[in-house]
C-alpha cells in the first residue's frame, strides 16, 4: 500500500519503574528478540509503571509483549491484551466512519456539513454555510480548541456539546490555519448518528470493531474496568509515581473515548497498511484511506532541528498527522487522557528514536512505518 514496505510498532505506555516480561499473548519473532533491551530503557528513562508493545509486519503481529504493571500498587502485570485509553487516536475511527458513509452515498465531505444535520451551526451564517466535513476532519475551521468547555464544564449530553459549537468564536479565517478542535469530531459523530439513526458507538462497533475482531475494545473507562485487564493512569509528583483518577469521556466520545489493547489495535493498523482491507475484506474504502493519509492542511513548517534532524514537514490528513523520518513517510496520532498517553501510526517519541536507532546499530533495516503508543 502506497508503495511502502511497512513495519508498524505500537506501544501503549502507562509509566513505571519496573520491567516485567509477560507470557499471556506474547509473540516474539526471532528478528526482534533483542528489542526488550531498548524497551527496558523506556521504563527507566521515563519512570513508567508499565507498557505494552505490538509490532505488525504486513498482515500479522510479529512481536507482542507487556512490560511492567497495569496496577502498580497490586503489582498486576501488563500483557499484550491489557486495555489502555487510546484518547485522540479515536479520531481516525470517527473519520473512517464518515468515509464509509461517503462511499455509501449518504454524504459528501466537500459539501457544507450543516446539510447533514440541521442543528449544526457556527458563529456566523457565512461560516455555517461554508464549513465542510473535510474542514472539520482536518482541523482547519478557524476555531481554536475551546477544550475548557467540555473538560471543565462536562455534561452527559452529547447533544449539549454539539449545540455549543455555534457560540465558539473563530480566531482565524476558514482554511487559513490548522487549529486542533475536539468539538469538530463531536460534530462528525452527531452527523453520523443523524444519518444512520444509530449512536456513534453502535456505528463504530458494527462497521469497524466487529469486522476487525476487536471484541474487547470498549467506549468507556467503566466498561474497561469490567474487562478485568484495564490499565490505571499514573503521573509524577515530586519524583514520586502517583495514581491519577480516570477521566471518563462520554459526551465527547467521537473525539477520544475508545479503550483498546495493542493486540486489537494491531488489527486496525493492519487494515491501514493494506489499503483498508482486513483478511482480504474491505473494511475501509481504499479511496478514503489514501485521502486520510494524504496532506490536507499544513500544521507547521516542520523543519529539521538539532535535536531531531531526521524529522521533516508537519501536515495533517483526515484524523492523522503526517511527517517523515529520514525520508520515510510517517502517519501518526497522539492520544492523551489523564495519566495515559498513547501514540499510534508512525510516530517516533523520544524512546522511539532510541529503539529505532538501536535497530539500525543491530543491523536491522529501518521500518518504513512505526506505530508507537505512550502513557
Amino acid at each position: 500500500f502506497l508503495a511502502m514496505r511497512v513495519l508498524f510498532i505500537c506501544l501503549s505506555l502507562f509509566f513505571s519503574l519496573c520491567l516485567f516480561g509477560q507470557k499471556t499473548g506474547v509473540i516474539v519473532d526471532k528478528r526482534l528478540a533483542s528489542l526488550d533491551t531498548a524497551f527496558e530503557r523506556v521504563l527507566k528513562t521515563w519512570n513508567a509503571p508499565g507498557f505494552a508493545v505490538a509490532v505488525v509486519e504486513k498482515n500479522k503481529i510479529i512481536y507482542a509483549r507487556g512490560f511492567g504493571f497495569r496496577d502498580l500498587e497490586k503489582k498486576l502485570p501488563v500483557t499484550p491484551n491489557t486495555i489502555f485509553a487510546i484518547g485522540s487516536c479515536t479520531k481516525a475511527f470517527t473519520t473512517s466512519l464518515i468515509g464509509i458513509l461517503q462511499k455509501e452515498g449518504k454524504l459528501d465531505i466537500d459539501k457544507p456539513a450543516y446539510q447533514y444535520h440541521p442543528d449544526l451551526g457556527f458563529f456566523s451564517e457565512d461560516l455555517t454555510n461554508a464549513v465542510t466535513l473535510r474542514d472539520m476532519m482536518s482541523h482547519r475551521t478557524g476555531l481554536p480548541r475551546h477544550d475548557f468547555s467540555w473538560y471543565l464544564f462536562g455534561t452527559d449530553s452529547r447533544d449539549s456539546l454539539f449545540r455549543r459549537i455555534r457560540y465558539q468564536k473563530p480566531t482565524h479565517p476558514l482554511r487559513s490555519l490548522w487549529q486542533y478542535n475536539n468539538f469538530m469530531f463531536v460534530a462528525q459523530g452527531a452527523i453520523a448518528e443523524k444519518i444512520t439513526g444509530k449512536s456513534w458507538e453502535e456505528n463504530i462497533k458494527e462497521r469497524i470493531l466487529d469486522p476487525l475482531n476487536m471484541k474487547n475494545t470498549v467506549f468507556s473507562v467503566t466498561d474497561m474496568n469490567k474487562t478485568g485487564d484495564g490499565a490505571f493512569g499514573y503521573g509524577l509528583s515530586k519524583d514520586s509515581v502517583i495514581r491519577l483518577p480516570y477521566f471518563n469521556i462520554t459526551s465527547p466520545g467521537p473525539a477520544g473515548s475508545i479503550n483498546s489493547s495493542v493486540t486489537e489495535m494491531a488489527n486496525w493498523v493492519i487494515t491501514w497498511i493494506n489499503g483498508g482491507k482486513f483478511n482480504g475484506k474491505e473494511i475501509l474504502p481504499e479511496g478514503f484511506v489514501r485521502d486520510a493519509m494524504s496532506s490536507q492542511t499544513v500544521i507547521s513548517s516542520g523543519l529539521p532541528s538539532k535535536e531531531k534532524p531526521g524529522l521533516h514537514f508537519s501536515n495533517y490528513g483526515l484524523g492523522w498527522v503526517l511527517s517523515s523520518y529520514k525520508g520515510h513517510y510517517r502517519v501518526d496520532h497522539g492520544g492523551n487522557i489523564d495519566g495515559i498517553r498513547r501514540y499510534e501510526g508512525t510516530y517516533l517519541v523520544p524512546s522511539g528514536y532510541e529503539a529505532i536507532e538501536w535497530l539500525l546499530k543491530a543491523g536491522q533495516a529501518l521500518p518504513d512505518a512505526v506505530l508507537f503508543g505512550n502513557s
